[in-house]
């Protein structure tokens, strides 16, 4: 298509399609305020207090982030995954080692992270290196959570091609079935990973547009934290 060709004319449906999304709203609540002047030193304090007026604003899943990697050819690949803590190392998460992030993050060891809290106006932003944990660590972690975690772990290789459902639902059901029997069963290629934060940003959104986008940037190999506002 040259510049002179004239676009093509969208289909009823894209025309439906491009009215509902217009017509959705954002942040149809009051939004607290931040003062970036009483925020702690560190980042991960200010995190988990975010974190906790998440909850109690009734969001839903606050748990749930985005974890951004690269693939051999430096393209980026995205998903959603669950956050099992924020401590002084860092974020962490769980993943098969051998699945296409465990992969791309044996390779690229380096990944960003987003969460996103409407109920609040807020989102968080992670990067920085990823160091996977000790298999001791790993064990502990997943055998900390639900049989229906355990039995994820134990159904198929993640990432790979299934056949069917119904293979994928007689696997599922066979992992069930080990998971219930066997509470402490090995499932190697579970690990655990810790993103170690390089920069932090926190974005508080205001309904007229004047965000408030705080960054926390690691000073040094383990250093302070320098903090900068930014243009929204």
């Amino acid at each position: 298509m040259t510049d002179d060709t004239p676009a093509p004319h969208p289909s009823p449906g894209s025309l439906a399609f491009r009215d509902l999304l217009h017509a959705q709203r954002v942040w149809d609540t009051a939004l607290p305020s931040f003062d970036p002047a009483s925020a702690p030193a560190d980042p991960v304090p200010l995190f988990h207090a975010w974190f906790a007026e998440a909850v109690a604003a009734g969001q839903a899943e606050p748990h749930t982030m985005s974890l951004a990697t690269a693939d051999a050819e430096g393209l980026p690949d995205v998903r959603t995954l669950m956050l099992h803590d924020a401590d002084e190392r860092g974020w962490h998460f769980a993943t098969h080692a051998t699945s296409a992030k465990g992969r791309q993050l044996a390779a690229r060891p380096y990944a960003a992270l987003g969460f996103y809290w409407p109920a609040r106006g807020r989102q968080v932003r992670i990067r920085g290196p990823v160091v996977r944990c000790t298999p001791a660590e790993s064990h502990a972690d997943l055998h900390a959570r639900s049989t229906g975690a355990l039995a994820a772990a134990l159904t198929g290789a993640q990432s790979e091609v299934v056949g069917s459902v119904a293979e994928l639902h007689r696997a599922a059901d066979a992992a069930w079935d080990r998971a219930r029997a066997e509470p402490d069963a090995e499932a190697p290629t579970s690990a655990r990973y810790v993103v170690e934060p390089a920069e932090v940003e926190f974005f508080q959104g205001d309904a007229r547009r004047r965000h408030i986008r705080l960054r926390y940037r690691r000073q040094g190999d383990g250093g302070d934290w320098a903090r900068e506002l930014l243009w929204p």
